[in-house]
């Protein structure tokens, strides 16, 4: 398994001068990174808005989608795929695991189109905005910061189990009070996930600088970091900000 959130932060000396070649790398690196995640996102957006259509102009595919057992596999097909991101990534050639993050990201597109029935368009336009604000800002002090954040990644992902349990407890209790608790810490986790990240995802290109198979390869699985992150985040945001329909 190639892990890539655990990788440490490496920390470049005070006072090293960084050359321009280097710095011109580190860009090019970073905004692979982005446009990948960037397309992802757009990719989930147009599967979950035709998705949503389709189901609203056709009770039958409302039904199969969102009313049988279809469901649960569409719930968890998305954890298949970055498992299998994670756990192959070595192994799977740079094509194949560029169609494995692009068929992932369709996947969870059709995973998330219940939310247009859920909510107005105009709450999910405004808390996609607010999430690619906050995101932006959040990933711009991982990148820039000198302050090294690692020793706050395990605690961040024991953060995340700990929601995924309590989410998974939720679902019996049904407490609105739980839902909102989880809503809140899960804003914060994913919102000091996304400077972590940033930041290990800067300093993975000094472990891979010239390599370019491998630098397509972090570049992807730092893209499915970032992208999960703003998922994340995106949805809890909705969970306070979403107008119901």
């Amino acid at each position: 398994m190639a892990d890539f959130r655990n990788n440490p932060y490496q920390a470049r000396t005070a006072g090293t001068q960084v050359s321009a070649e280097y710095d011109a790398g580190l860009r090019s690196y970073m905004l692979r990174v982005y446009n990948y995640m960037a397309l992802a996102l757009g990719v989930t957006g147009v599967a979950a808005l035709g998705t949503a259509t389709y189901a609203m102009n056709s009770p039958e595919a409302a039904q199969l989608l969102y009313g049988s057992p279809l469901r649960y596999v569409l719930m968890f097909a998305p954890l298949a795929f970055v498992m299998v991101l994670s756990f192959g990534i070595n192994k799977l050639s740079y094509p194949a695991a560029q169609a494995t993050f692009w068929a992932f990201a369709t996947v969870m597109g059709v995973s998330l189109s219940s939310i247009f029935l859920v909510y107005t368009s105009a709450s999910i336009t405004q808390t996609f905005f607010v999430t690619a604000a906050a995101f932006g800002g959040l990933s711009l002090y991982g990148y820039t910061t000198q302050r090294n954040l690692s020793g706050m990644g395990s605690f961040l992902v024991m953060g995340v189990i700990g929601l995924i349990i309590a989410s998974v407890v939720n679902i019996f209790l049904a407490s609105s009070a739980l839902n909102f608790a989880i809503s809140a810490i899960g804003v914060l986790i994913f919102a000091g996930l996304t400077a972590y990240d940033t930041q290990r995802i800067k300093g993975m290109y000094d472990y891979v600088a010239g390599n370019e198979a491998m630098m397509g390869r972090t570049a992807l699985m730092g893209a499915l970091s970032l992208y999960l992150d703003f998922i994340n985040m995106f949805m809890f945001l909705l969970s306070f900000m979403g107008n119901r329909e």
